[in-house]
């Protein structure tokens, strides 16, 4: 079951089409999911350089990034179990599209900074679960035991953005949760965890099936 705080806080589903293309596309979406987890840890590193006088977020960031490199070894393990090569991806628009609407100039910057990867945390719980029910029993069974963690994820960041602004952040986060919606509903020309509705291909006939070793 997908967390409610989860799906109260995103403004839309994930689309049937991200789906679809998912399933046919397994490798990538499994190169993704990696890279995905190896960027969430390194962006919890470069917030504790960067606001190194929060002691309370170096604690939490510092356990945040630890979990986020667990699982990226889990999925680079689950690739090389099934013949995959881990390489790099260019990345999806979707946290770009995000990104470039964060205030330049500080304390909102921080604020706007862990509203956005509170968003992106609950995306990802999101796709999890609705992908999860379509994969092989190995795959699904892994992605329905991460909801809980990416569900902790997004909770943290907003409650530490909550706990820092020096003012309610609703406008803030109605203004984001739109941004995002618009992002994931967007049509992306190459397919990624966080892209939006997969542009047709012409000449393609998209075949669904379920993800099988």
């Amino acid at each position: 079951m997908l967390i409610p705080e989860v799906e109260a806080f995103l403004q839309c589903q994930t689309p049937q089409s991200w789906i679809d293309c998912a399933l046919g596309h397994p490798e990538e979406l499994l190169l993704d999911h990696a890279n995905c987890e190896k960027k969430a840890a390194g962006t919890a590193l470069s917030l504790m350089f960067r606001y190194a006088e929060r002691e309370d977020m170096q604690q939490y960031l510092s356990r945040l990034a630890r979990e986020e490199l667990r699982h990226f070894e889990q999925v680079t393990a689950l690739m090389k179990k099934r013949g995959m090569r881990y390489r790099q991806l260019s990345p999806s628009n979707y946290a770009k599209r995000l990104q470039k609407h964060i205030a330049a100039q500080e304390p909102d910057k921080l604020i706007d900074t862990l509203i956005v990867l509170a968003f992106i945390e609950a995306r990802s719980c999101e796709r999890f679960y609705r992908i999860a029910p379509f994969l092989d029993e190995e795959l699904s069974r892994f992605y329905t035991s991460l909801l809980k963690a990416e569900s902790r994820h997004f909770e943290g960041y907003l409650d530490m953005a909550k706990r820092y602004a020096k003012k309610p952040i609703d406008e803030r986060v109605a203004f984001f949760a739109q941004i995002e919606k618009e992002a994931i509903l967007t049509e992306d020309a190459e397919f990624r965890f966080h892209s939006g509705i997969p542009q047709p291909r012409k000449g393609s006939k998209r075949q669904v099936q379920t993800i099988r070793t």
